[in-house]
């Protein structure tokens, strides 16, 4: 098999493994918030609710398209595709296993190992605003237009500190390339050991880049009645909300490679290089992914919803100052190591 070959039906089968996984997220999430209010959740559609992700998927394709009069079309069909597409394309740099061998040859389980991947996943996250904003602006609406100022503003806020944040894990890396931070945390040597209040500023940071409760704020019903989205229907709305699953699905996999080691595991790195090896790899990292959705289920229904101001003032004025510090304590611990 060529590596073109390879890699082609590489990133199909993880292009629709982050659809799946971000369709059974929708209904894990009403399976956790109905653990922790004492409720059963969706328990209708299929065998214990299992097919309930794909009634609402069918919900959504066949109810009625709704353009504004008086939007801009071509943006407003335009911003749920391009919200999509950004969630979607940081993926690629993500390695979910060392490699594979077939036939003799070695194959990579990586979409592509840029030497700057870290700028890349941050470019493209820093793109998916303007998916929010399009389709904000183009609704020809005020709360839609809120919605899209807030999560514009949210964005820049909390990716300046996320940045700061990670410059301290560069640091210690002396690499932006994601497949050689993820294979010099082999054993236990994982970055949260030695970078744990950079973990806590990007965890907070990444519930705030993906819109999770509780920074909800460019949706918040109580205020702009649904934020950005409240024009859209049928699958444009399904495409910003199925995207902010997606974003939850590659947030968690970044927490992982960066801070846990991926897809290392103390006695799984130990072992000769086989299939059972990069089995076990995938299973370590899906189980590490799987941990991290479920805490941004259980933080969403565990606190509440933060007023606009304290978003602000949380991301300007205690995380960026203690990313700074960080950073300092990060330089200081190199200088003396």
């Amino acid at each position: 098999m060529s590596i073109v070959v390879f890699k082609i039906i590489y990133i199909s089968v993880i292009f629709g493994l982050s659809l799946f996984i971000a369709m059974y997220s929708t209904y894990a999430e009403r399976k956790v918030a109905a653990f922790l209010q004492d409720r059963i959740g969706p328990n209708r559609a299929g065998p214990f609710g299992l097919l309930q992700p794909l009634a609402d998927g069918l919900k959504l394709f066949f109810k009625e398209e709704f353009i504004p009069a008086k939007s801009d079309k071509m943006l407003f069909l335009m911003g749920p595709g391009f919200f999509m597409i950004t969630a979607l394309m940081t993926s690629a740099v993500i390695p979910f296993g060392s490699e594979i061998t077939m036939d003799g040859v070695s194959y990579s389980l990586q979409g592509t190992d840029l030497n700057v991947g870290l700028l890349y996943i941050f470019g493209v996250v820093s793109l998916g605003v303007y998916g929010i904003l399009i389709g904000g602006w183009a609704s020809n609406n005020k709360f839609s237009l809120l919605g899209a100022i807030r999560a514009a503003s949210q964005n820049i806020s909390y990716e300046l500190a996320m940045g700061l944040s990670i410059i301290a894990l560069v640091m210690l890396s002396s690499s932006l390339s994601i497949k050689t931070i993820v294979d010099q945390q082999s054993g236990w040597h994982w970055n949260v050991f030695y970078q744990p209040l950079g973990f806590i500023i990007f965890l907070i940071c990444a519930f705030a880049e993906t819109n999770r409760a509780p920074f909800d704020l460019p949706e918040c019903e109580t205020e702009l009645v649904g934020g950005f989205h409240t024009e859209f229907s049928s699958m444009k709305l399904g495409f910003y909300l199925f995207a902010e699953y997606i974003n939850m699905f590659i947030s968690s996999a970044i927490l992982a490679t960066l801070y846990f080691g991926g897809y290392h595991f103390p006695f799984v790195s130990d072992m000769d290089s086989s299939w059972l090896r990069t089995l076990l790899e995938a299973v370590v990292i899906f189980g590490k992914i799987f941990f991290f959705i479920f805490l941004f289920m259980w933080i969403r229904w565990t606190l509440p919803r933060f007023r606009f101001d304290q978003l602000m003032n949380l991301g300007w004025k205690v995380l960026i100052p203690l990313a700074v510090v960080n950073i300092l304590l990060t330089g200081l611990f190199i200088l003396l190591k």
